[in-house]
Formats: C-alpha cells, sequence, structure tokens
C-alpha cells in the first residue's frame, strides 16, 4: 500500500503499472465490470442506527482517498458520489487473497467494500471490511495530500482531477444543476413549454456578435453555431405557442474573459402579450425564488459585496447612467463626439467606429463595474437594438432593459419588436454596417421578416446567462468556475502526461 510519502509523478506512475501486471498475474482483474452496492456513503451514515443495531452487512463503493496501515490492520477513507466515509480492514478478518490484493492498492483507486458499521473509539463513523475488491486501478496519482490542485489553470484542464480533490468544485456542479432544475421548473409552473431550436443555423442571428462557420457536405453549404435561439423562439410565438422556453448551447467566435466563454449556457423565454415591464416582475421574481431555494434567504454572498436580491430592483435609464458616469448628457451625441468622451477618459478604442460601438464601450467600461447591487438598466440605444420595440415614449431609444448584478450583465429582455417593416429597416441598416467592415452585425433573415408578415402578438422576452447566475449564487469569481470543461489555449510547455 502506497502512502503520502510515495514518490511522485513517472516513477509511481511506473510502480502503479507494474501492481497492474502484478494484479494479472494472480489473477484479479484490475478494472472490474460491475460491483453490487447496497448503499451511498450518505445513505449508510443517515440509517447509521438501524444498521448498527442490527449488524446489517452492507456494500459500498468508492475512491480510496486515505491510507494509513498499522501492522495487520489498515484505515482509510473512500469517497463516492455522495460523501467519505472511514474503512477499517483487519488481514484476519478478510480472506488471504483479498488482503494481498489490498496490499497493492494505492490512493486514487477505486475499490467495493462489504462489511458492518460501527464507531471507532475516536467516535468516528467507520466501515469494518469483511470482503473488499478492487474495481479500478489509478495509474496516475493524486494530487499531494497537503496542497491538493491548486494551478487554475491545471484545474480547468484536467477538471476530472479538480473534482475528485476539491469538494467545494464538486459541490459548485451539484448546485449548477440544482439551479438548472429550479428554474426549469419556475417556468413550467407558469405555464412555459420547453422547446428545441436548431444549434446549426443557415443564418445567425438573434444578437450583435461574431459566429463559428461550419460546413455541410451533403448540402455544400456554410452552417453557423447558433449565437442565440431568439429568432427560431418568436417564429414559435408567431404560431401560436404563447410561451416558450429554451435552454441553449450559444456560440460566439469572440474573447474570453471572467464573464465571457465561446461556448455558453443562456436560458431565453418568450411570453405572447407581455412587454418589459412585464419582464422586470417575472426576472425579480425569477431570481428571488431561486436564491431562497439555493442559498435560503434573498441575500447572498458575492466576493466582498452582501447582494440582496429581494424586489424592488433600483431602475436606471441608460443614457441616465452614462451622464452619471461621464459628467455630460451623451444622449444625442454622435461617434466623434463619443470617441473624444472615451479618449478623454483612457479607453482604448479598440475596433469601436459607430455611434453604438462608442456608447457600448463607455457604458461598459465606465458603468458596468459600478452596478454591484440589482439593476435595471432600460431603455438602450436604438443603434444596439436590432429586435427591440422603439420605445412608446421616448425617441432614439427601445423598449429594453439589462438586469446587472455584482458588475455584470446577467440578462437582457425587450418588449419584441414585431413590425415586419420596421424589423426589416432594422437589418438593412445593419447590413450597411455590415458591408463597411464591422465585425459583430447581424444579417437579414428574410424568412424571420416573413413570419412577422403573418402577425406576432405583443411579446415579452428574456435571455438570462446561466452560467452567470450560478457565478452570483455560487460566490464564483470566474465563467470558467462554473462550467465543467472550459474552452482553454492548447496545452505549451506542460507535461502532458
Amino acid at each position: 500500500m502506497s502512502d503520502t510519502g510515495a514518490p511522485a509523478g513517472g516513477q509511481e506512475r511506473e510502480q502503479r503499472k507494474a501492481k497492474v501486471a502484478r494484479l494479472r498475474e494472480m489473477g484479479v482483474v484490475p478494472y472490474a465490470y460491475r460491483f453490487q452496492r447496497s448503499h451511498s456513503t450518505a445513505e449508510a451514515a443517515a440509517q447509521e442506527a438501524d444498521l448498527a443495531a442490527s449488524g446489517s452487512v452492507i456494500s459500498l463503493a468508492g475512491r480510496v482517498m486515505t491510507l494509513r496501515g498499522h501492522g495487520h490492520t489498515v484505515f482509510g477513507h473512500i469517497k463516492d458520489g455522495a460523501g467519505k466515509l472511514q474503512f477499517y480492514i483487519r488481514d484476519d478478518e478478510v480472506s488471504a487473497r483479498e488482503f494481498e490484493v489490498f496490499k497493492l492498492v494505492d490512493m486514487g483507486d477505486i475499490i467495493g467494500l462489504t462489511g458492518t458499521i460501527f464507531r471507532t473509539k475516536t467516535g468516528e463513523l467507520t466501515l469494518r471490511v469483511s470482503s473488499l475488491e478492487l474495481l479500478s486501478k489509478a495509474i496516475n496519482p493524486l494530487p499531494e495530500k497537503w496542497h491538493g490542485l491548486q494551478d487554475k489553470e491545471l484545474r480547468y484542464r484536467r477538471r476530472y482531477v479538480d473534482l475528485i480533490v476539491n469538494d467545494d468544485v464538486y459541490r459548485t456542479f451539484l448546485t449548477r444543476s440544482r439551479i438548472v432544475e429550479a428554474v426549469r421548473r419556475f417556468l413550467i409552473e407558469r405555464g412555459f413549454v420547453e422547446v428545441e431550436t436548431p444549434v446549426l443555423q443557415p443564418l445567425y442571428g438573434g444578437a450583435l456578435a461574431r459566429p463559428f462557420v461550419t460546413h455541410h457536405n451533403t448540402l455544400d453549404v456554410d452552417l453557423y453555431l447558433r449565437i442565440a435561439d431568439e429568432l427560431y423562439l418568436k417564429r414559435l410565438i408567431v404560431g401560436g405557442m404563447e410561451r416558450v422556453f429554451e435552454f441553449s448551447k450559444d456560440f460566439r467566435n469572440e474573447g474570453m474573459d471572467r464573464s465571457h466563454n465561446p461556448e455558453f449556457t443562456m436560458l431565453e423565454c418568450y411570453a405572447a402579450f407581455w412587454d418589459y415591464t412585464d419582464m422586470m416582475g417575472f426576472v425579480e421574481e425569477l431570481f428571488t425564488a431561486l436564491a431562497r431555494e439555493i442559498c435560503g434567504g434573498t441575500t447572498v454572498r458575492y466576493g466582498e459585496h452582501e447582494i440582496n436580491l429581494a424586489p424592488p430592483w433600483r431602475k436606471l435609464k441608460y443614457f441616465d447612467a452614462l451622464h452619471e458616469a461621464v459628467g455630460t448628457d451623451v444622449r444625442s451625441a454622435g461617434a466623434e463626439e463619443l470617441k473624444r468622451t472615451a479618449l478623454a477618459r483612457g479607453l482604448e478604442p479598440g475596433d469601436a467606429e459607430s455611434r453604438g460601438d462608442y456608447l457600448d464601450l463607455i457604458f461598459s467600461e465606465l458603468v458596468e463595474p459600478r452596478l454591484i447591487q440589482p439593476t435595471f438598466v432600460m431603455d438602450y440605444p436604438v443603434e444596439i437594438s436590432p429586435l427591440a420595440k422603439i420605445h412608446r415614449s421616448e425617441p432614439g431609444v427601445v423598449e429594453r432593459f439589462e438586469p446587472y448584478i455584482a458588475g455584470y450583465e446577467v440578462g437582457n429582455a425587450f418588449s419584441e419588436l414585431n413590425d415586419p417593416a420596421d424589423q426589416r429597416e432594422r437589418f438593412e441598416a445593419i447590413a450597411r454596417t455590415w458591408k463597411g467592415g464591422a465585425h459583430e452585425t447581424h444579417p437579414i433573415d428574410e424568412d424571420y421578416v416573413r413570419a412577422l408578415e403573418y402577425g406576432m402578438p405583443p411579446t415579452g422576452g428574456l435571455g438570462v446567462g446561466i452560467d452567470r447566475l450560478v457565478m452570483l449564487l455560487t460566490d464564483s469569481p470566474s465563467i470558467r468556475d462554473v462550467i465543467l470543461f472550459p474552452q482553454m489555449r492548447p496545452e505549451e510547455g506542460r507535461d502532458k502526461e
């Protein structure tokens, strides 16, 4: 049996491979086909009183996380998907062959154990083993006991190890699953129908973003990985499905930072006969319900901030927010004036060219980081909102809001544009921008315009970034902390063994 003093890296790998060979010589299959488990570790702990009183024989299975030997006895811990539990093995209480097999067990191996439950003199719940079976021999050793897997980049690349050795990471992804389940239940209880729409699309749309492009050989056409599912869901509203939603994998060929990953998960939902004011109340209700279910209350901790998700949330108009940030009213400012405003405040224009580009730049750099407590930023400029209805009383803006929490956007909502002539004009205006070289644009979707010409009822639409929602409710600083397998640069200069 190995311990924490065993040699690391290649030497230990070779030793473990030798043990596999030795096991095969003994007639032991080092990679079993199945094991009949009667309890998880959590179930064994929950049923301790009955199991101990009756002397019931139970079977557990899991990964060996600790080992310590004392002559003819061995203590250790196994870990399964529900928790950890100590085991105790004596050489005279298992068969000689089983004990010989166990001598070849290392930390990280997966074993099956059968025995009875008791408590040690120190009070720890323990399985007294009467028989054992090696289920899977680990060739790669786990990270060193006291320091674990600390390298963030390595953790993201080797999430399988991260989940084994970092219990908080494992809990984060269990919580993510609970969040998705809770959102789905919330929507279904309110009459929404879950649907599926295409990931491969002949035209990308529903957002201003650069797509990933692929090619279909049989049809001999280029297709796009979806950047949003909005236009398909609104086609369903036209078709009479009055409340629809989808959890969609979206793909945008853009930059990466703490809140952006090229592949991400969105919830989009649409309700006929609603507008963006209905969606504001809906968002408050959704986030409050999630916080209570997942965090036990409406106040959540995120980094250094205590965030209160209870309604009502602050409402802040887009141009009022910019006025606060730059000190002047830029509602009527053109691209050149906005460029000067940005440069005067040390902002790097990058690829910005249009009025909308500069508005977005100034807002994202100077306004967003200040929006810590829940805030609805509302009434966006029409230039950056091609799918929202013109505001019913304010010129130059649309009925759109984005909820901001902890300094980043967690959603996007509109009173959806349902005038086909207006929609065509917006598409054509953006197409002219695209011909000028803009990277983030929106092609003209003739079929979508045709759908609107059949009549779409007044509709409220909402998109919520599931990854960012999970970040908020699990106090995770980076989107890569809540995506099991985030996109990474190719491994270079690392041991790829």
